[in-house]
């Protein structure tokens, strides 16, 4: 597996403990169909939570959160839809929050962002 590879692999399973560690049921992981992929699929309460995880080991081409664009955003509110069109389970409401994680001397910077769209 390559080293970039490694590194979103690695950020994601830190991105699920974080986000169990601070509430949150993990539903579903890599979930595809043919329009696109989610990184991971939770529940916040009564709220589908649709999470993008960006890791980055630098800043040379800008913060993990920066990599999300608006396009990215659009893409997964799309497939959120999908992902509930399969489910017979209602939620109160469907949000897309970014886990952003920069290494920096081997130690990983988390930032959360709820609700980014």
């Amino acid at each position: 597996m390559a080293a970039k590879d490694e590194l979103g692999k690695h950020g994601e399973q830190i991105a699920v403990d974080y986000l169990q560690a601070h509430g949150m049921q993990v539903l579903d992981r890599n979930w595809r169909c043919p329009d696109g992929e989610i990184d991971v699929v939770a529940r916040d309460g009564r709220d589908l939570v649709v999470v993008e995880v960006k890791t980055r080991s630098g800043r040379s081409h800008g913060t993990a959160f920066e990599a999300v664009t608006a396009v990215k955003l659009a893409r997964l509110r799309r497939l959120a839809g999908r992902w509930l069109s399969a489910r017979a389970e209602r939620f109160d409401s469907v949000r897309i929050d970014v886990v952003a994680l920069e290494r920096f001397a081997g130690d990983f910077a988390i930032r959360h962002e709820r609700g980014v769209c």
